[in-house]
């Protein structure tokens, strides 16, 4: 299921909760819904909010980080791309067969990016890390400009592994589900006491689009490379630009 089509289903399912209670008032006795019954039920429902709110706001900084986290990957990872490239540079010609293959292989990794994968950019990094060992350095320049290489290879290929398994972090589906839980339970007590009229209709309604909508951005944000809220290509457009320069 889509993100779009999850936060639709909960929509449906706190607008239908309004109209069960509705529905339930109907059905019970007239002392089932006085005034002092409703000031119980108020404050169970107060009760329950906050601990909803709570959780809402915990799992919008969650996925906040975790998005952050995987931007600041593919900026990182841009980024000492050209460094080296610049290092492949300074060890002179015989290094253009391995900066050829690190164009590629960027170029590859912002297409990833563009095309909404669901995994983060694929920089293999062992084709052009045995041509970097291939070389053999003449005096102690290219040695330090290989050796210089073959460190920000590893840091590439290291923030690649990170940003795969920062990827893999389970979403915390039953969490999310027990606050949906809660809402839909909240909705059933406004459906309960609340005046039969539009304006009151169109409260309920907006109020679980709101809901909706907050869920539908936690969601778009754990998932960082499809979706709506998704991690920028630029960076690597931007590295590739510079590349061979």
């Amino acid at each position: 299921m889509s993100n779009v089509n999850a936060s639709l289903v909960i929509l449906a399912l706190l607008c239908g909760g309004a109209v069960a209670g509705k529905l339930l008032r109907a059905a019970l006795p007239g002392h089932h819904v006085d005034d002092a019954s409703k000031g119980t039920v108020l404050l169970g429902t107060g009760l329950v909010v906050t601990m909803s709110a709570l959780v809402l706001g915990l799992l919008v900084g969650s996925a906040n980080s975790s998005f952050d986290a995987q931007r600041e990957d593919v900026a990182q990872m841009s980024a000492r791309v050209v460094l080296l490239d610049r290092a492949l540079a300074y060890y002179g010609p015989e290094a253009k067969e391995a900066r050829d293959v690190l164009r590629t292989l960027a170029t590859r990794a912002a297409e990833t990016i563009a095309s909404q994968q669901t995994a983060p950019p694929p920089i293999r990094a062992e084709g052009l890390f045995n041509r970097i060992m291939q070389l053999s350095p003449k005096d102690d320049a290219q040695r330090a400009s290989r050796q210089e290489a073959l460190q920000l290879l590893t840091q590439i290929d290291q923030t690649r592994w990170l940003a795969y398994e920062q990827r893999r972090t389970p979403f915390p589906r039953p969490l999310l589900v027990v606050v949906v839980g809660w809402l839909t339970l909240v909705f059933v007590s406004f459906g309960l006491f609340a005046p039969a009229n539009g304006t009151v209709a169109a409260s309920l309604f907006l109020t679980a689009l709101s809901v909706s909508g907050a869920v539908l951005l936690i969601l778009e944000l754990y998932s960082p490379y499809t979706g709506l809220i998704r991690v920028s290509a630029e960076p690597v457009r931007a590295a590739v630009e510079q590349l061979g320069k």
